[in-house]
């Protein structure tokens, strides 16, 4: 075995992420301007789901909805993967079922079990005691609807 065998394998990785936004100005823009905007941005995202060229806004609104109640910002995965002696750093989606599982869930359950599950949410959002629970629900709209992560 030689030297060149044994010496230490040097990776530099330098990621920036973003800042989760604090509690209390997330509480302030739920109340403020969550709830409205929210209520709205449902209202929208429900009317354009009516219609098959409506349904992919839908779905991105309903989807975006996490980030429009409680300024939840996206999860993201981030993976070093070794390409010619380097890594390279990618930040990815979870991974997601496939497509087809995701569509039969939509059209079977998802799009009215997560009317339910926004229904609910907002009424929880009503009460101090509700509201943790409302913040939970909201953040999961999106897997309840489509099944994402």
């Amino acid at each position: 075995m030689s030297t060149a065998d044994l010496s230490p394998i040097r990776v530099d990785v330098s990621m920036s992420s973003t800042r989760e936004v604090p509690l209390l100005l997330r509480l302030l823009w739920f109340f403020f301007v969550g709830l409205p905007v929210g209520w709205a941005a449902t209202l929208i995202a429900w009317c354009a789901s009516v219609t098959i060229i409506g349904l992919p806004l839908g779905i991105w609104i309903l989807n975006r909805l996490p980030q429009i109640m409680t300024l939840k910002q996206p999860e993201l995965q981030v993976k070093a993967i070794p390409r010619g002696g380097f890594y390279h750093v990618t930040q990815q989606s979870p991974d997601q079922l496939p497509l087809i599982i995701r569509l039969l869930w939509f059209l079977a359950a998802g799009w009215w079990l997560s009317g339910v599950w926004m229904t609910l949410a907002f009424a929880l959002s009503a009460s101090i005691i509700g509201i943790p629970f409302a913040f939970w629900m909201f953040n999961r709209v999106p897997r309840v609807l489509f099944l994402t992560e």
